[in-house]
């Protein structure tokens, strides 16, 4: 074996320039390839990484443990589930998933006295991304929902859930904004990615163009603290101003970085 063959695929003589790239990005670039194909080493890892994803799509919901880690936080947790009968039903039928399943809507119903926001947290496409990510961002917003008297519903926590779902759970509830956190699509990159979709005045007739999304909350995205920040600013517009989605412009970022936003 000669010296070169030997180095590995990341640190070949003529890898220089992407050397430091790469540390500042999870993407994959400037893959080692022998001829017309990935090498062997980057070949395997996305195939792994492919691997992880298929597992995250059909790993199921531990329901039980996330509610556990929403109660320690002081705030009453409800299980409920979609129409989708099982795992399969979900994958294959969207439409199920936004719907509430029939024996779940008195229940929801009996909690019904006008909050003002309500935290839905589903599965979706990873159930491993809220099982990890939910309670540590409802964490961050939590105290301060709580020290300005927000009417804060119980938490539910929907098996087999679509993210219209939390339109459902908000007209059982009578709450005026809806905060659904779903796990996301997963990629070659993040099998564990959270979603959180907010809605003001979700009903029956509401379309994805009157949400807003804050996408990529894990720790390597968005983080629990930044998530925490983004929902804050949004939940507090979205009640000031009545509106949500397209109507209502997320100008976080900007605060973030301590630009003062434009009125």
């Amino acid at each position: 074996m000669t010296k070169d063959s030997a180095t590995p695929p990341d640190r070949r003589p003529d890898d220089g320039p992407w050397i430091s790239l790469r540390r500042l990005t999870a993407a994959r670039i400037g893959l080692a390839r022998a001829g017309a194909s990935l090498a062997t080493s980057p070949l395997l890892d996305v195939r792994l990484a492919h691997a992880r994803a298929r597992d995250a799509v059909h790993e199921p919901l531990d329901a039980s443990r996330l509610a556990a880690d929403v109660v320690s936080l002081d705030l009453a947790v409800l299980q409920a589930a979609s129409a989708a009968v099982d795992r399969q039903h979900h994958l294959m039928r969207p439409d199920l998933g936004r719907r509430l399943a029939p024996e779940c809507e008195g229940a929801l119903a009996s909690h019904a006295v006008n909050h003002d926001v309500v935290f839905v947290v589903a599965d979706g496409l990873s159930a491993r991304a809220v099982q990890f990510h939910a309670a540590p961002v409802l964490a961050a917003i939590l105290p301060t929902l709580r020290a300005e008297s927000w009417r804060i519903a119980p938490c539910i926590v929907v098996r087999h859930g679509r993210v219209a779902i939390g339109d459902a759970v908000a007209m059982q509830l009578r709450a005026a904004c809806v905060v659904v956190l779903i796990g996301e699509r997963p990629g070659l990159t993040a099998p564990d990615s959270m979603g959180a979709y907010l809605t003001w005045q979700a009903n029956a007739q509401t379309t994805d163009a009157e949400r807003n999304c804050i996408s990529n909350i894990r720790p390597d995205g968005i983080g629990y603290a930044d998530a925490g920040f983004k929902l804050l600013h949004l939940l507090h517009a979205m009640r000031d101003r009545r509106i949500s989605g397209i109507a209502l412009k997320d100008e976080s970022d900007q605060l973030l970085i301590g630009v003062q936003p434009r009125t």
